[in-house]
């Protein structure tokens, strides 16, 4: 079990490579590199002309310093209702799987389609990503790398709160995964997605279980709020969440998306931040060992 976390950090100013860095020195085995739009990483490794050289000078200087890419996330959202704007959106996510792949990731996280209300279209939505996922299936294959897809969230405008959206409950999650039925195609569980949902996350561990949950997104939440910040500075229950990996006997790997942990802090701290994730992470393989 490889312990990891996103190359994205709030109002981070640093270079690709320097990120990636900081997380080998604070400790961890590997690093998840974020692909989606607001990131710099984007515009070194999707926009720019010269992307498949830039990925390769980046994994050249990753295995240099002994860091594992072992996870990525893609661009989002997967979808806007457009036409045009999703077929250029579909390009970049095929792109995006071209540099994780090179980078060295085995997963990819890929959003999945949620521009409409769920509420009021949750079978569509369900058989547009069905059809999305298959389409994507090829290019998995053609560069080695699974794909992940995640469980989502909407907010209800009148009430100002999350609300569910697809995949926030497991029957649907498992659902999904299963009518694709591809080896390509797994789950990473957000585990503060779970958490705004009002769901069970141990129960919700132990429905998808080992085959289909292979991925994760570790961060902590107040129930209310996503805070993407680290476990145990909130109201998540990660022993229990522990407790639940290690009785399904999870095999995947611990990802922290918890980059709101760096918002306010000032870059002489980042060392130390992840550091301090770094050992949670620790605390949590060895929980999850435990049981």
């Amino acid at each position: 079990m490889l312990i990891s976390t996103q190359t994205d950090m709030a109002n981070c100013s640093l270079g690709l490579k320097e990120k990636i860095k900081l997380i080998k020195d604070s400790g961890f085995d590997a690093y998840d590199i974020s692909l989606f739009k607001s990131s710099k990483e984007d515009e070194l490794l999707l926009s720019a002309p010269d992307y498949i050289e830039n990925a390769k000078e980046i994994r050249r200087y990753a295995d240099e310093i002994g860091i594992a890419c072992s996870q990525s996330h893609a661009p989002m959202p997967s979808s806007v209702g457009d036409d045009e704007s999703d077929e250029e959106i579909f390009k970049k996510l095929v792109q995006s799987m071209e540099v994780a792949s090179i980078l060295g990731a085995k997963i990819i996280v890929i959003h999945p389609k949620q521009h409409l209300c769920y509420a009021e279209n949750a079978e569509k939505l369900f058989e547009m990503n069905v059809e999305f996922y298959n389409r994507l299936i090829p290019y998995a294959k053609k560069f080695g790398i699974k794909i992940a897809t995640e469980n989502m969230w909407q907010k209800n405008n009148g009430a100002k709160v999350p609300c569910d959206s697809v995949c926030s409950r497991a029957w649907e999650f498992n659902k999904l995964i299963d009518t694709v039925n591809s080896e390509w195609l797994v789950g990473c569980l957000d585990i503060g997605h779970v958490s705004l949902m009002g769901a069970d996350i141990p129960k919700f561990i132990h429905a998808m279980g080992n085959e289909r949950l292979l991925a994760l997104h570790i961060h902590d939440t107040d129930f209310v709020h996503d805070l993407h910040t680290a476990p145990f500075t909130n109201k998540i229950d990660y022993k229990a969440v522990a407790k639940a990996l290690g009785e399904i006997d999870y095999k995947g790997n611990i990802t922290f998306e918890a980059l709101n942990f760096f918002k306010n802090l000032p870059e002489e701290l980042y060392l130390s931040a992840s550091r301090y994730l770094c050992d949670i992470g620790k605390y949590l393989a060895a929980e999850i060992e435990k049981h």
